[in-house]
């Protein structure tokens, strides 16, 4: 018995050295972002931005590659079964790592235990947008319409389980209406046709609102989380029009497959780190509505906190707006 468990044993901590020096050699070559939403959402602008400076820490490329559908999900389900060696990782929100495991009975992944959390990277606020010629100012005078007008109404989104199929649906239950929903493979083709006038109105994080707003192609009707947003000043909140208690918001973080050994781990946190802290890249996080996350929420340890109390939170909502999937 003792002749068969000690060749065991050494071959373990050859493996465990083996994994041990790979960790600290990582890594030898370019490293994928996997950004589960098309290009040019606000999800894909956040990943572009903090990927910009995450090559030179990491003495590697940092790519990124678009995949989406599933609201999320098909990307984040192929991060989870990749090898856990730290050369695919996704870009999670709150659709893909808390919303999704109670909208799906049976969600593809387990967002709590399929994955290393690495880093918290920003919260982003939702707004109400709606096609420019829709005859509203404001959430009343939207609400009023959409009772009236609901049987013919579109909403869109960036997929089905996105934080902008959730905020909408959520605000429509606040708002008492019942509207078609239109699924799209991320949030830039949802707002290339509401800017088209194909779909009535969207709830969209404000990196891809904030342009169109500007320039007038689109009307911001109100902010989906109880205080304004610093990015959109002068757009009063849901709350103050009259939706009491009303939040929907989005926010952004890195993850690993779950394996992947803590050397790993940290390099990549450090990275995102270290490109967080530019200049460059706070600057252009602002200017697309961004709150980057503070410092003492960037922790690998706390964004595992933090995705299981959003897990928690938003498991009641979806439940009561009655949008659970098989």
């Amino acid at each position: 018995m003792r002749r068969c468990t000690i060749p065991m044993l050494v071959t373990a901590v050859f493996a465990a050295g083996l994994s041990a020096a790979h960790a600290q050699d990582w890594p030898t070559r370019p490293v994928t972002m996997v950004v589960p939403f098309a290009a040019g959402g606000p999800m894909d602008t956040v990943a572009r931005i903090v990927q910009s400076r995450m090559g030179e820490p990491l003495g590697q490329q940092v790519v990124i590659e678009n995949v989406g559908g599933g609201g999320g999900m098909i990307a984040s389900a192929r991060v989870a079964k990749a090898p856990a060696d730290g050369y695919q990782f996704v870009l999670g929100n709150v659709g893909t790592h808390a919303v999704s495991q109670t909208l799906m009975k049976r969600p593809p992944y387990n967002a709590r235990t399929d994955f290393e959390p690495v880093v918290l990277l920003a919260d982003l606020s939702l707004v109400l947008v709606v096609r420019k010629d829709l005859p509203v100012t404001n959430l009343k005078e939207f609400i009023a319409y959409a009772k009236a007008n609901q049987a013919k109404m579109q909403f869109a989104s960036a997929g089905a389980g996105s934080a902008t199929h959730l905020g909408c649906v959520l605000l429509n239950a606040a708002a008492g209406i019942s509207v078609t929903h239109v699924p799209y493979r991320g949030g830039a083709p949802a707002m290339q046709d509401l800017v088209a006038g194909r779909v009535d109105y969207l709830c969209i994080d404000t990196p891809v609102a904030i342009p169109q707003i500007e320039s007038g192609a689109i009307k911001g009707i109100a902010i989906l989380t109880k205080g304004r947003s610093a990015s959109l000043p002068n757009l009063p909140s849901a709350q103050e029009q009259g939706l009491a208690g009303f939040e929907a918001s989005n926010w952004a973080a890195f993850f690993l497959p779950k394996g992947t050994p803590a050397p790993v781990v940290k390099k990549l946190h450090d990275a995102a780190v270290a490109s967080m802290n530019t200049p460059e890249v706070q600057k252009r996080l602002k200017e697309n509505g961004v709150d980057i996350a503070a410092p003492d929420r960037r922790s690998p340890e706390y964004l595992g906190r933090f995705v299981a109390g959003e897990i928690d939170k938003w498991a009641g909502p979806v439940r009561a707006a009655g949008v659970v999937q098989e």
